[in-house]
């Protein structure tokens, strides 16, 4: 009877045991689900606009801006696409592709919704967006994109008066020039009929001073793409600090005579457009400025923040590590108004470019 007793009590016990460590196992499973979905609602929406840009490699570079976005961890990523697409002829070649409308194949949404590739830009009415959703809209149009919608404009007006972030890359600065509020957001543009009826031409001279220049005169050049050195010039600026004072950039196109309102706006960073290396040889008339012009710059609509890189001309360019570096940050900056993520190991130096290649 004892010996009867011992192994009722001991298969109790065991029995005791095993549903400790399910219900620990089970509670554990519990912690890690709750985990994983804190940091899945932790992280902040993004919108990249795309659609319409007289750089036709577009498709591609839409997409490795998001994968930049998401590398960090800080964001999820939607893609609002313009029903007509138009791709420009400012573009090189592009390896493995003889129509550069193939991108739109290679790279598409898969969204479920038609598009219509077209040789023009077109107004799409549909393009409706409420930016409130977003903590950060990426624009990646360019030159010659076609009006927004009015409730699309006032949308991302009063996202911006509200806090919101948004961020310019390369050819959207080039976007839009008879909307006000915008020119206004993004304190220097280029190309587009603007003129000195916009703005002033905002440059360093060789004296570090930060001029404003009224003088009437074309907005919008750059020479052919090379490498470039580029100057920190707000070292202590959350997008800025702890990076080099100068760095090599991988080969793009230097943009000068960018002019516009420059309201509560900071120069970040700037290159030197030389007279002859930075002369468009398409246009004999015309030279490289030999002014400090601005390459990074951030600015202050209403309660938002714009950072606005006007680097990144192809997809090779947007894999210098100084520009994914410098995207990613301004992103965050201009999402949070900090900067939380650390330099990485292989940002260019004043001597060496550094690059990544990228694969979607």
């Amino acid at each position: 009877m004892k010996l009867l007793a011992f192994r009722h009590f001991s298969a109790f016990i065991i029995v005791l045991f095993f549903l400790g460590c399910n219900a620990n196992s089970s509670e554990k499973e519990k912690v890690s689900s709750s985990e994983g979905e804190t940091s899945r609602k932790s992280k902040m929406k993004a919108l990249i606009m795309d659609g319409e840009n007289n750089h036709g490699i577009w498709p591609k570079t839409t997409m490795m801006l998001k994968s930049y976005l998401e590398d960090t961890a800080l964001f999820e990523v939607e893609i609002k696409r313009k029903k007509f697409l138009y791709q420009g002829p400012h573009h090189a070649a592009v390896p493995g592709i003889e129509d550069i409308k193939e991108l739109l194949a290679l790279y598409p949404l898969n969204d479920s919704k038609t598009y219509i590739s077209v040789d023009k830009p077109r107004k799409d009415s549909t393009y409706l967006v409420d930016f409130s959703e977003y903590d950060l809209v990426v624009s990646n149009m360019g030159w010659e994109s076609s009006e927004l919608p009015l409730s699309t404009q006032k949308s991302l007006e009063k996202y911006m008066d509200n806090g919101g972030g948004l961020v310019i890359i390369h050819a959207a600065n080039n976007a839009w020039p008879e909307w006000k509020a915008f020119n206004e957001m993004i304190g220097l543009g280029a190309w587009g009929d603007r003129s000195e009826k916009d703005g002033p031409y905002v440059y360093y001279n060789e004296k570090d001073e930060i001029i404003k220049d009224p003088s009437v005169g074309q907005c919008g050049s750059h020479g052919p793409e090379m490498e470039f050195i580029i100057q920190t010039r707000a070292p202590s600026h959350p997008i800025m600090k702890g990076l080099p004072k100068e760095w090599l950039h991988a080969s793009d196109e230097l943009y000068d005579r960018m002019r516009g309102p420059a309201k509560n706006m900071t120069i970040l960073a700037t290159a030197y457009s030389d007279v002859e290396k930075n002369a468009p040889p398409w246009d004999k008339e015309t030279k490289g400025t030999g002014r400090h012009e601005p390459m990074l710059i951030t600015v202050n609509y209403g309660k938002g923040r714009m950072f606005q890189s006007t680097l990144g001309h192809m997809d090779y360019t947007m894999e210098g590590v100084g520009f994914i570096s410098t995207f990613q940050r301004g992103a965050e900056w201009a999402a949070t108004g900090k900067v939380s993520q650390k330099i990485p190991d292989d940002f260019p130096s004043a001597a060496r470019i550094s690059t990544r290649k990228w694969k979607q």
